[in-house]
């Protein structure tokens, strides 16, 4: 669909929308209504969220660190003569003067209605709302109630439908079910995302109408599952002002890839007429009737927002939108990219300072492979760029090559991208991370102990074709390596969990994925360190991680105490070190997708008899090698 098309669709949605009655979408299933909607507008052209009363219950007010919280709960809507019921925290600043704008804040699946999320927003001038969408049925606490909620408070109840996580066929079915909206046909409304996309648009209404907000500055923002519910959100409401999704909200979810020319199952299996889950559910049918900014943010090899899709969908829309990728993690964020949050809702909607462009760049294959890129002139002096290459077609694990970046006249970069051969396809982008004036807090989330100094902001993703690269005889200038990584760089090729703290500091890369440092036939792994104290570490293999197509994805665990030296030790293992939790091992090393160094990792369903405490500071890792 181009800009013209996408402009009169979402036209018509709008009128649509204004003309509707309302209680269509109310009514209990009529076996005489058989008219499937085959658009996104057509989907929604029945629904007014702001017609039905909100009918809101305050059940509980406190103030702590200068926010007034709630814990509220208003109507959603009335479906099969029942009805349900979104609990939430709501915050806003004791000391707000005038209306001010607001946002609201969607959580991921196994989540919750989040106070430390509204804490952040209302300590940087927002009124905020945090929908407690996943709070239904008899789910396990903490998950179905929100945050710092209270034995006995009212909670979500979707009445007699269930668009949550224990309804979890629903989420990419149209059929009908005993919880779904209609219970004798086949409809779009009866995917969970519709009814939850609903109950968001409902939150809005309750944002809007608070007293002391500006209604004509509305804000949302969901990680997972929310990212995928900030895109319909932003697609079919023009209250929403400025978009974040995060590592969710790609279109294509249906369509099966192929990867190595291998045919990989799709994300989602849709029940149901494919052709119109496309048409009404499928994000991409979504971009093109977002009216407002949208900053998407994730993590490189993430499982659930695929980075070439995201792309290919966020293309779809016609206002600007931005990228910011934490490089190697699947479903975390680093924190100069978790900080585009609320930097870019200040500058949509408090008019603050802009962030910084995306950055100019270009792919280029004559001479050689390489990537320019020139940032965008702005007050916020660039601190460095990262530019990373890969040629592996999957993006969940795929590793990215780190390539060595030059500066060049007039604050540009460049790096040469060698390649190994013309059988895969080239994929590239760069990451440039701007000082910012003044550190920037996102402690009350946790995990961010202190304060961001640097914003990350990502290019666009460049593809070049094998036929490409045949045609335009790219010279092949790497070569195979024993050397997985001697640390002269640091740890760019690894990510890091729970880093500074040794009891559970987890090292992990998917270099040995690529063919470069794949292993030689008959190799063993070689790990040199220094360990000064001893103490039992977890050596990890992930075989096959998100490659289904491949083979059976299994985890190998390997446990070795490590005698205590101030000098430097190697250990050596061999495949039949690492076994899984039944006591076999890999074949061969062709399959690994991942490399952990642990100092303690659990096979599923084990239970750890590592000692309590590490001793001594974590391990200082020299070498990692194939011998």
């Amino acid at each position: 669909m181009n800009t013209a098309d996408a402009t009169s669709s979402r036209r018509r949605f709008l009128a649509s929308s204004a003309a509707a009655a309302f209680p269509v979408w109310l009514a209990p299933a009529s076996a005489a209504d058989a008219t499937v909607p085959q658009s996104v507008a057509e989907l929604w052209a029945d629904f007014d969220p702001r017609k039905d009363p909100l009918e809101t219950e305050v059940i509980r007010e406190w103030t702590e660190d200068g926010a007034v919280l709630r814990h509220v709960r208003y109507l959603i809507g009335t479906f099969k003569g029942r009805k349900a019921f979104m609990a939430a925290v709501h915050g806003f600043p004791q000391q707000a003067q005038g209306r001010i704008p607001a946002v609201m804040h969607i959580h991921g699946g196994g989540q919750r209605g989040s106070v430390a999320e509204v804490k952040l927003l209302v300590s940087r001038g927002y009124a905020a709302l945090s929908v407690n969408w996943g709070g239904s049925g008899t789910g396990k606490p903490p998950f179905n109630t929100c945050e710092k909620a209270e034995p006995g408070d009212p909670n979500t109840d979707w009445g007699a439908v269930d668009p949550s996580q224990l309804n979890v066929q629903g989420y990419a079915s149209m059929i009908p079910g005993p919880k779904q909206f209609f219970g004798d046909r086949e409809h779009p409304k009866n995917n969970n995302w519709y009814l939850l996309a609903l109950g968001c648009r409902r939150g809005l209404t309750f944002l809007e109408q608070q007293p002391g907000v500006d209604a004509a500055r509305l804000g949302v923002h969901g990680y997972s599952m929310g990212g995928n519910l900030t895109m319909y959100v932003a697609g079919t409401d023009t209250r929403v002002k400025a978009a974040v999704p995060a590592v969710g909200g790609q279109g294509w979810r249906w369509q099966p890839h192929v990867f190595g020319g291998a045919r990989a199952n799709p994300q989602d299996a849709v029940k149901g007429d494919v052709e119109v889950f496309r048409k009404t559910l499928s994000f991409e049918s979504y971009a093109p009737l977002i009216h407002c900014p949208v900053l998407h943010r994730s993590g490189t090899n993430d499982f659930h927002g695929w980075m070439d899709d995201v792309y290919r969908t966020n293309a779809l829309i016609p206002q600007p939108t931005q990228y910011s990728w934490a490089p190697h993690l699947n479903h975390r964020l680093t924190p100069a990219v978790a900080v585009t949050m609320p930097l870019w809702f200040d500058q949509h909607l408090k008019g603050g300072p802009p962030l910084p462009e995306t950055p100019q760049s270009q792919l280029v294959l004559s001479p050689a492979p390489a990537l320019h890129v020139r940032p965008a002139a702005h007050p916020w002096p660039v601190a460095r760029c990262e530019i990373f290459f890969s040629t592996d077609d999957d993006p969940r694990a795929r590793f990215w090559r780190s390539a060595e970046v030059s500066p060049q006249p007039g604050g540009a970069f460049t790096a040469e991208l060698p390649l190994h051969t013309r059988e895969s396809s080239l994929y590239a982008f760069a990451n440039v991370y701007f000082t910012l004036p003044q550190p920037v807090s996102l402690s009350v989330l946790g995990g961010y102990s202190t304060p961001v100094t640097e914003v990350c902001i990502s290019t666009l993703l460049h593809t070049r074709s094998v036929e490409e690269l045949q045609k335009s005889q790219v010279p092949l200038a790497a070569q195979p390596s024993r050397l997985i990584d001697d640390f002269s760089h640091g740890l760019r090729d690894w990510y890091v969990l729970n880093q500074g703290n040794a009891n559970h500091q987890q090292m992990w890369t998917r270099k040995i994925t690529d063919p470069l440092w794949r292993a030689p036939e008959g190799a063993k792994l070689a790990i040199t360190l220094k360990m000064p104290k001893t103490n039992r570490m977890a050596f990890v293999l992930e075989e096959n991680e998100w490659r289904s197509y491949r083979g059976q994805r299994k985890t190998y665990l390997c446990r070795r105490e490590i005698t205590g030296a101030e000098a430097v030790q190697t250990l050596t293992l061999d495949l039949k070190d690492f076994t899984t939790r039944e006591g076999s091992f890999p074949k061969s090393w062709a399959q690994i997708d991942q490399l952990g160094l642990c100092a303690r990792h659990t096979l599923p369903g084990e239970t750890d008899t590592a000692p309590a405490q590490w001793t001594g500071p974590a391990p200082e890792f020299i070498r990692v090698e194939w011998v």
